[in-house]
């Protein structure tokens, strides 16, 4: 039998979590909710930021988290496509961006030959 590499969500592995650190957990719980409610942005552009950033971090359990609840915030599927396309462009410019470094390096190298 294969084992997953993200195990699903259950409430064991919840209760586990609360039952080795409850202060911290129920410190995160606060901030997320400070974080994700209303403000100077809405609720719902803060949770199509979640998206993008689901998507550069890489974590499964927040892209599935943070699109469900971009959703329950009245977003489209279009505004969570389009929330992913600006992750992936970001990604792709950071990449691009950073290649000054190795630029900067083969400069060197060669000067120092």
């Amino acid at each position: 039998m294969e084992h997953a590499m993200y195990p699903q969500a259950s409430a064991e592995l919840a209760r586990k979590r609360r039952e080795l650190a409850p202060k911290q957990l129920d410190a995160f719980k606060a901030f997320s909710a400070a974080v994700f409610a209303d403000g100077a942005l809405p609720a719902v552009t803060k949770q199509l930021i979640a998206v993008a950033v689901a998507h550069v971090t890489q974590c499964p359990y927040c892209i599935k988290g943070h699109t469900a609840g971009a959703l329950k915030q009245g977003a489209s599927e279009a505004q969570v496509m389009e929330a992913i396309w600006v992750a992936a462009e970001m990604r792709a410019g950071g990449a691009y961006a950073h290649a000054n470094l190795a630029l900067d390096t083969m400069a060197h190298a060669h000067k120092e030959d």
